[in-house]
């Protein structure tokens, strides 16, 4: 399964898939009011803060990875299985449904992010909330070795900060304790890999982004962000641009930030 798929091939597989409608609002507002004010006909909603993350702390960061078994109750109860693919889309182009498909890409389920997310869909929307079948789905520790934790940093990995640049330079920080970033850290704004339409950019310009701030197909590279769920859509990217699956730091900037560790401003 291709970690992105366009509309086309989502018309001709839609009833072939489970659609996974993953919106969240950093600003408070509710993604289950966007779900229930129109969504893609037949998509179930994700609940981020229920089923894709751990209660948050200032030990822990502001979204963790849940516990296996949460993860699985909240699929099955989805009507996600073990062998069901899955497409989420969002409205802002993926940054914020890459958590799901990256959590269940990791766990080896077939899993893809629609491009362009909402948008993308030409035909009329739906106000009828999907009722699942409720599936079998396992549950499965998270692979350590797509995982960074924070005694790891600063290492020899490639450390990406999927923030936008205000964020990453500490000229603002709306959530969390303190503003800057992680030392060593290069800036690599996740939506700056999307067009103006929210879809991603052609493969070679995003490998061409990717060059630009030293990172080779084949090297480690570790992705963060205010809280380990827009990190997820850079760790998309760069499977789409061949150049590997990186891994996540999921405590990220929140966790970090509650430490005494030194952080970083400017460039």
């Amino acid at each position: 399964m291709p970690p992105v798929v366009d509309a086309g091939w989502l018309a001709a597989h839609v009833d072939e898939v489970v659609l996974a409608d993953v919106r969240w609002y950093l600003d408070g507002r509710s993604g289950r009011a966007a779900y229930d004010a129109g969504h893609l006909p037949g998509a179930v909603f994700v609940d981020l803060d229920r089923w894709l993350a751990a209660e948050p702390s200032a030990a822990g960061g502001r979204h963790p990875l849940p516990d296996p078994d949460v993860f699985a109750r909240g699929m099955g109860t989805l009507g996600i299985g073990d062998r069901t693919t899955v497409v989420a889309y969002d409205d802002a182009g993926g940054t914020i449904a890459a958590r799901l498909v990256w959590m269940l890409r990791v766990t080896g389920h077939d899993a893809a992010l629609l491009d362009g997310g909402l948008t993308a869909w030409s035909g009329p929307l739906s106000r009828t909330s999907v009722e699942p079948v409720p599936a079998a789905f396992t549950a499965g520790a998270w692979p350590s070795e797509r995982l960074a934790e924070i005694s790891d940093l600063p290492g020899s990995a490639h450390l990406v900060d999927a923030r936008e640049v205000a964020r990453f330079r500490g000229e603002v920080e709306p959530v969390d304790a303190r503003p800057g970033h992680i030392p060593g850290a290069k800036s690599l704004p996740c939506k700056e890999s999307l067009d103006s339409h929210g879809r991603f950019l052609p493969p070679d310009e995003l490998r061409s982004r990717l060059s630009a701030i030293g990172i080779s197909a084949g090297d480690d590279v570790v992705s963060y962000c205010g809280s380990g769920v827009t990190a997820c859509h850079n760790l998309v990217m760069l499977e789409l641009a061949g150049f590997g699956p990186g891994r996540l730091y999921p405590g990220s900037w929140s966790q970090y930030a509650a430490t005494d560790l030194p952080a970083a401003t400017g460039n």
